[in-house]
């Protein structure tokens, strides 16, 4: 309630702030998992954290969610989303396959194009 709250104060739709707002808030135990392993150079665990992470979201969190009430997706309000997704997904396969690390650089890049998907993101919500 308190996402919706904001959503209305901000005058952004419920799924604008889902999108960022909540992503982040839910988000910030991976972050934190993943750069403490990182710290500690368990890089198994910080990429399988992440990967394990996205997964568990996209296909449990989304199965029990759609069995609980059926998710009406509509590709026009989610589709840019959807392809940021993809995008960034191929992009870091891409990094991945290079020296077989992700650099310095390379993540800047990555935390770059986040930074630019939620000002856009607010921008149209």
């Amino acid at each position: 309630d308190s996402a919706s709250f904001i959503a209305s104060f901000l005058g952004m739709s419920d799924a604008m702030i889902g999108l960022t707002i909540v992503a982040i808030g839910t988000s910030l135990p991976e972050l934190v998992t993943s750069v403490t392993a990182s710290l500690k150079k368990e890089m198994g665990i910080a990429i399988g954290n992440i990967v394990g992470s996205n997964i568990f979201n996209l296909l449990l969190v989304l199965g029990l969610t759609s069995i609980v009430n059926s998710v009406n997706i509509t590709l026009s309000s989610y589709w840019i989303d959807l392809l940021v997704m993809l995008i960034f997904t191929g992009i870091l396969m891409i990094f991945s396959t290079t020296k077989m690390k992700i650099s310095k650089i390379e993540g800047l890049l990555l935390l770059s194009g986040y930074l630019i998907y939620v000002v856009f993101t607010i921008i149209r919500g």
